[in-house]
């Protein structure tokens, strides 16, 4: 790229990015997806417009950890402590069951090789791209239902929360066996011990923020303090822990989510995210999206993967419903309020890409499953719906107890 070839290609991805995102809100998709579409029609694999380059590649980095950093400054705390052992058993077997099925799907297409090997690993990590959960899309569809405020709709919105905590934290544990002198006890204690650093940096941060937010509310000084916050624990998380810097931007909004002014730091965050970082991160997706290694195989993997990556959402998590005795159509809500994919996924697989645990021709398939999901999971939960009364659903009642004797 010559010194201000680099002016030209933003130029061309804000603007197809913003064109096709506004194409996909009217066709009732995430915007998300018009702006990887825009990314695939202007890279290499189509017409070429843009081409791959260090520079696009650290102005995508950073939209990633801009992503993760405001995913974790909306994170209610308070709601997260508060939702129990409901929300958090459908969130782990809900994470346990894609996790499974994506790994044997890879294996069942191109092996596993031996345990701890490369070709290993990268079975697991198709199955950790399947354990995210984006539940944007099905916070809408209640909405419009006028069930989100419904037992079942505060159900599936708390275990969405817990699932990208735990889904975050699978990723770390994979990437970290990703280096050939790692061991299991070397990625447990490297985890340990960033959570400890986080813990300890948590508290002295959230205070001081606490006190800067007192002293100077509302003023621009405190989102750019809590933009270094999050520079800082992504360096350190990577640097000193061997975890993903994304896990470091997303402790740094959880840091932050109990202030005040929260609120406040996400939407001056957003503003750089929306305008710039994130767009040309989701373009990015696209321009790197390869298709001359698309075969038949290719196709029916990706095929296989939208289906094992949503019905195992489903089975999952709409299982740990039954477990604790909702209807069978309760459960069906719940495990399919929770198999949309959105930017969560996308995260994960552009790490995997930057630390080679997954070939760029895989994005294909992601994108994939972002765009089925997106569009059948309102519907089904409106057919789900259908010819229930209007109020707002209670919890199941507990059974009643067997007589003595």
């Amino acid at each position: 790229m010559d010194k201000i070839g680099f002016f030209r290609d933003l130029a061309i991805i804000f603007l197809s990015a913003k064109i096709f995102g506004l194409a996909a809100q009217k066709l009732k998709a995430p915007q998300v997806v018009g702006e990887i579409v825009a990314g695939l029609l202007i890279g290499p694999s189509i017409f070429g417009f843009v081409g791959q380059s260090d520079f696009l590649s650290m102005m995508a980095e950073i939209g990633v950890i801009l992503l993760m950093f405001s995913a974790g400054l909306e994170t209610n705390m308070r709601d997260l402590l508060k939702t129990g052992p409901k929300a958090l058993l459908v969130a782990c077997i809900g994470v346990l069951v894609p996790l499974a099925g994506g790994t044997l799907l890879y294996g069942a297409f191109y092996g596993f090789g031996n345990f701890g090997s490369e070709q290993f690993l990268s079975a697991v990590f198709i199955g950790t791209i399947m354990t995210a959960t984006s539940v944007g899309i099905t916070v809408q569809a209640l909405k419009e239902l006028g069930r989100l405020k419904g037992h079942i709709g505060t159900l599936i919105t708390s275990a969405a929360i817990i699932d990208d905590v735990i889904g975050i934290i699978v990723l770390t544990f994979v990437i970290g066996f990703k280096n050939p002198d790692s061991n299991p006890l070397d990625v447990v204690l490297h985890t340990g011990l960033f959570i400890v650093f986080s813990v300890a940096v948590g508290f002295a941060c959230f205070y001081i923020f606490k006190f800067i937010d007192k002293r100077w509310p509302h003023q621009r000084r405190v989102p750019i303090l809590g933009l270094a916050l999050c520079m800082f624990l992504a360096y350190a998380a990577e640097e000193y822990f061997g975890i993903a810097d994304i896990t470091g931007a997303y402790v740094a909004g959880l840091i932050l989510c109990s202030l005040h002014d929260s609120n406040y730091i996400a939407r001056k965050i957003d503003i750089n995210s929306y305008m710039m970082f994130g767009p040309v991160f989701f373009a990015s997706i696209g321009i790197k999206t390869q298709f001359d290694g698309f075969t038949p195989e290719l196709l029916l993997f990706s095929v296989c993967f939208v289906l094992v990556a949503l019905l195992t959402k489903v089975i999952g998590c709409g299982l740990a419903a039954r477990i604790l005795r909702y209807s069978t159509r309760d459960s069906l809500k719940v495990g399919v309020g929770m198999m949309t994919r959105g930017e969560v996924a996308l995260i994960v697989s552009q790490k995997g890409l930057s630390v080679g645990m997954m070939d760029a021709k895989y994005f294909t398939s992601v994108i994939l499953l972002i765009i089925v999901s997106s569009i059948s999971t309102p519907i089904i939960l409106k057919l789900l719906y259908r010819g229930e009364p209007e109020e707002e659903e209670k919890a199941p009642e507990p059974a009643p107890a067997a007589p003595a004797g």
